[in-house]
């Protein structure tokens, strides 16, 4: 079977894409700081981020591969995103400390590369894990969605026994795979 390349037209941020087409492109198991919204700040590291995405795929072919799910409740399409000489983009900006490893079910494929690629980032002190800065918390992960909530949020009260985990500091729990839920985890980025 031929495979499929895509131009891409835009950079939108660090994790997405758009297109020759117009199609929104969101990368799979990695999330980016956000860059400024009308309603959002911008994250520390967001423009480096996109820096690195748009040196990476701007004005470049690109392969996109699926996954069961195929489009977030956005619309955008999620892919895991190839260049010509086969770099795997999500993983590159994971092992570049520009995004943070993002496990989210069904979409599971390259689950491992992206793991490894943010340990990797995290033991070179890469991007946002070069100054990191911790505040004294316990956190409390969910085995089964690999989020991690400070304890009096909702959702952490939730968690049923089994399945909770506590970390003493968010390093911690990024280097055991888990996010940072964001109902309750305000402060992702812990970059001076």
């Amino acid at each position: 079977m031929a495979e499929t390349w895509y131009h891409v037209r835009w950079v939108d941020d660090g994790d997405t894409i758009v297109l020759q087409d117009g199609r929104r492109v969101r990368y799979i198991g990695i999330n980016a700081p956000e860059i400024e919204h009308e309603d959002r700040k911008a994250e520390p590291l967001c423009n480096e981020a996109k820096s690195l995405n748009k040196r990476l795929v701007y004005q470049k072919k690109v392969r996109l591969e699926f996954d069961q799910d195929k489009q977030d409740q956005y619309g955008r399409w999620l892919a895991y995103v190839f260049i010509e000489d086969g770099t795997l983009i999500n993983a590159r900006i994971l092992a570049q400390g520009y995004a943070f490893y993002l496990y989210r079910r069904p979409n599971l494929t390259y689950n491992s590369v992206f793991f490894n690629s943010q340990r990797k980032a995290m033991s070179g002190k890469k991007g946002m894990w070069q100054k990191w800065r911790e505040q004294n918390a316990i956190y409390l992960g969910n085995k089964r969605s690999r989020r991690f909530h400070l304890p009096a949020c909702p959702f952490a009260k939730k968690i049923k026994s089994s399945n909770r985990i506590v970390f003493s500091k968010k390093w911690d729990a990024f280097w055991a795979g888990y996010a940072p839920a964001k109902k309750c985890v305000e402060e992702y980025w812990s970059y001076e």
